[in-house]
């Protein structure tokens, strides 16, 4: 039998944000679309998310901030995948952004941010055609 493995997801809530209604409505749309996810929850620093990635062996890492820290906890968590040789590893966003931090955001390497009003079959979508399993 030729199974597929499924799209493994980390939602994360890096820094001291403790709002984390949108994190885990998210996290529950990943697993109903059929997704396996790893839910981090509160108050991560942005090595405990990638190590937390490295270890599930995921493919994506979905980082969510309400706090306003996003332009230095977000890049941090793709800068530490590079050093750690996980670059593969998809990363992005979501959360309340001055909408001029956005192509900062996705020129720091964060592929794709997701404001609040965003369908979530958007999203869904959005992983569906833009990560794949990393094994």
């Amino acid at each position: 039998m030729d199974q597929k493995r499924k799209i493994r997801v980390l939602v994360a809530k890096p820094g001291l944000d403790g709002h984390d209604r949108g994190a885990r409505i998210i996290a529950r749309t990943y697993r109903d679309a059929g997704f396996e996810v790893v839910y981090s929850g509160l108050h991560q620093t942005p090595e405990e998310v990638v190590q937390a990635a490295i270890q599930e062996d995921v493919d994506m890492i979905g980082l969510s901030s309400l706090a306003g820290a996003h332009m230095y906890l977000f890049p941090r968590v793709v800068e530490l995948l590079k050093e750690k040789g996980a670059d593969d590893i998809v990363v992005c966003g979501g959360g309340i952004f001055p909408e001029e931090d956005i192509p900062k955001l996705k020129e720091a390497g964060i592929k794709e941010i997701f404001t609040p009003g965003t369908p979530l079959r958007e999203v869904v979508k959005w992983v569906e055609d833009n990560v794949k399993p990393r094994s």
